[in-house]
């Protein structure tokens, strides 16, 4: 019973915060225009900006990430007591999302889930998440459009987890600060080649058992 209560209660816990529409919350709150009535008519951050209200499309952003971030690293950090393990947290993440995009509380008219996904995949994989978000950052930078910079980022985000996957290691390394440098050479390859000095009665630095005994030379009785 608790295998299927549980993992079905995050779910809908994720799906009712993703619901929460901020740009439409944000906007009602500091007395501006509801975003689904002016430009795009998309309720998020970017629609927010043309308000001019650079304050509200900030506080948008972020709160439409924490919704994606929040419930998955919940899950991973307490799930476990109660048998939701990763699978769950993806499953909350992807119920957060598609809250954005259909939320209950706002007529289901929300909107394209740039930041609450950025939030679910940071919680998920937080190198993937800040790749992903670097990758949409630059290209909304460049081109100044923020649909064009999800779509880029989308369809980078499975070679950056492909590549994250192979260089899993290198990545461990790095953050623990061992990972060698370009021209250093590793320590088995510093040591030169048989620099263990050689017994001259035997193998290795040591004799096994071989005692010196050299006998003073005795005169010849008389």
């Amino acid at each position: 019973m608790q295998d299927t209560l549980f993992p079905l209660l995050a779910t809908v816990a994720g799906y009712l915060i993703g619901s929460l529409s901020f740009a439409v919350i944000v906007s009602r709150a500091m007395g501006l225009n509801d975003p689904r009535s002016y430009g795009s008519g998309n309720p998020g951050a970017t629609n927010v900006l043309r308000s001019g209200n650079k304050a509200a499309a900030i506080l948008t952003l972020v709160f439409d990430a924490l919704k994606g971030y929040v419930p998955v690293l919940m899950v991973l950090l307490f799930g476990e007591r109660f048998g939701l393990g990763e699978g769950t947290a993806a499953l909350v993440g992807l119920a957060a999302f598609l809250g954005h995009l259909w939320p209950v509380f706002f007529r289901f008219e929300g909107g394209k889930g740039v930041a609450t996904a950025a939030g679910v995949i940071m919680a998920l994989n937080p190198v993937l998440g800040a790749a992903t978000l670097a990758t949409w950052a630059i290209i909304a930078a460049f081109s100044r459009y923020s649909s064009l910079a999800a779509i880029v980022a989308a369809a980078f985000a499975p070679v950056y987890q492909m590549l994250i996957w192979r260089h899993q290691a290198n990545i461990k390394k790095l953050l623990n600060g061992t990972e060698s440098k370009l021209g250093q050479k590793s320590a088995a390859a510093a040591a030169p080649a048989g620099s263990s000095k050689k017994h001259p009665h035997g193998q290795g630095t040591a004799s096994h058992g071989h005692s010196h005994k050299h006998s003073k030379k005795k005169g010849t009785p008389k």
